[in-house]
């Protein structure tokens, strides 16, 4: 999979929900590794904002994430359209302190995204992959977010309020392609009596009936109600029945869950990559999602790169004798045994560690250790099989180290261990010389990396 921008810029305009302001919001297409980021495009200097979770300063009604003095607010609803299309790389410029309510939903925003159209680029996809059960928990709260390992992306929400019109509710995401016409249109919701503390709290100027369903599940007096609607500057509406308030119908049964959703997603947005696994949300809001991305992000600045995922029982991309006929190495020197996954740009291979590699004798005979030099060269030949793949005809060529830098040993590699190697371009292949980082795991540890450029020479 390719990391994918938009073809083309474009424009969504409206109020903010929160100041009342008038916003005008530019998408434009961005390069690749560059992620999500917000541009104040009022302020001066034009500072950009790394939209990612450690940068949120705020989640009271939305999702504001800051860089010095400069913040933007309500960023989720956007998040969620590009993450849910599978958009990497895009910059937006704001002239203001929040994005646009629109309508509530993220409809425009994907019906916008796929008019510009989808542009796909040359570097690959960088997925953080759950391996194992991933939780967090708010006791106080009781909401959680719960995500377990699985071979694709999908949601279950569950929301449940102490309310005679929204008791509990469900809403699930099993394929995130669906999410235009499953998801988008569901608008944000807001009960009746919590608006005066919004608006006692210099928030929701912005709000009226075409950008949010209003609940009403309290008993309230005409008088009060005329009182708030005289808040919001917005008409009076007479009400006599406990349930929803809004100019449109609801556009599901459970729309204020399938709301929810979204903005799972959208705060999931800030791990600054695409998740694979299962995520089930019980009672989310802001704070918890918020929290659960900077979980995934601490564990992403622990090591530059996840650990490959390795499935013993999937064939192999090249298999021993394969190799065999590309590199030139053979007993006891050729220190990969298999391929499980390639790309343009990078290469995993696997080296099984037994008992019965001829150097454990000597290194050492009490404490047998594998060489962390010999690791470098396990790397160097897995890197070797990827420069080859670049060329025609590749057993006619070899490939030879030139330089090694920034070499690292984190953790002793021993027999019985299973190194996976992860090797990728760090540079354009040039003149048949290429620079590459490499890195060596057991399990999820990271054991050893180093960067080194070697050179492709055809055989004479």
């Amino acid at each position: 999979m390719k990391q994918l921008t938009i073809k083309q810029p474009f424009i969504v305009e409206g109020k903010g929900l929160h100041t009342g302001a008038q916003i005008v919001a530019e998408f434009n297409p961005a390069p690749e590794n560059h992620g999500y980021k917000f541009q104040r495009i009022d302020l001066e200097q034009q500072p950009v904002i790394d939209a990612v979770a450690e940068k949120v300063v705020n989640t009271t009604r939305g999702t504001v994430i800051a860089q010095g003095d400069a913040s933007v607010s309500t960023v989720e609803h956007a998040l969620a359209a590009l993450y849910a299309l599978g958009i990497d790389n895009c910059l937006i410029k704001v002239n203001g302190p929040e994005m646009p309510i629109l309508d509530g939903s993220a409809a425009e925003y994907v019906e916008k995204i796929n008019n510009s159209g989808i542009v796909e680029q040359n570097a690959d996809k960088d997925y953080y992959i759950v391996k194992q059960k991933i939780e967090v928990r708010n006791d106080e709260t009781d909401a959680s977010i719960v995500v377990l390992p699985d071979d694709s992306f999908s949601i279950d929400v569950k929301i449940d309020y102490d309310s005679p019109v929204l008791p509990s509710q469900y809403a699930t995401l099993e394929h995130v392609e669906d999410f235009g016409k499953e998801i988008s249109s569901s608008r944000t919701f807001v009960f009746v009596r919590e608006i005066e503390p919004l608006i006692k709290s210099n928030l929701i100027k912005g709000g009226d009936l075409e950008n949010a369903v209003v609940i009403y599940d309290a008993p309230m007096a005409q008088s009060e109600l005329d009182n708030l609607a005289d808040l919001m500057k917005v008409p009076h509406k007479e009400v006599h029945d406990f349930g929803y308030i809004q100019e449109k119908p609801l556009v599901a049964y459970n729309e204020p869950a399938r709301h929810k959703l979204m903005d799972v997603l959208g705060d999931l947005a800030l791990i600054g990559r695409p998740l694979r696994g299962r995520v089930i949300a019980t009672r989310p809001g802001h704070t918890i999602n918020t929290t659960f991305s900077k979980k995934i992000r601490k564990e992403l600045k622990r090591q530059d790169l996840q650990a490959p995922l390795y499935d013993p029982n999937k064939a192999p991309v090249m298999d021993n004798n394969r190799i065999r006929e590309l590199l030139p190495h053979r007993y006891p020197f050729q220190l990969v045994d298999k391929i499980i996954e390639m790309g343009d740009n990078y290469i995993v291979g696997v080296k099984n560690v037994t008992a019965n590699e001829p150097f454990f004798p000597g290194h050492f005979p009490q404490e047998p250790v594998m060489p962390g030099v010999l690791q470098i060269e396990a790397m160097a030949q897995t890197g070797g099989l990827l420069v080859l793949s670049t060329v025609d005809d590749p057993a006619k060529y070899s490939t030879y180290f030139m330089k090694i830098d920034n070499v690292k040993f984190r953790q002793k590699v021993v027999p019985g261990d299973t190194l996976i190697f992860h090797i990728s371009f760090m540079t354009e292949l040039r003149r048949g010389c290429a620079v590459m980082k490499g890195y060596a795991f057991v399990g999820e540890k990271m054991v050893s990396e180093c960067e080194f450029m070697a050179q492709i020479i055809k055989n004479k």
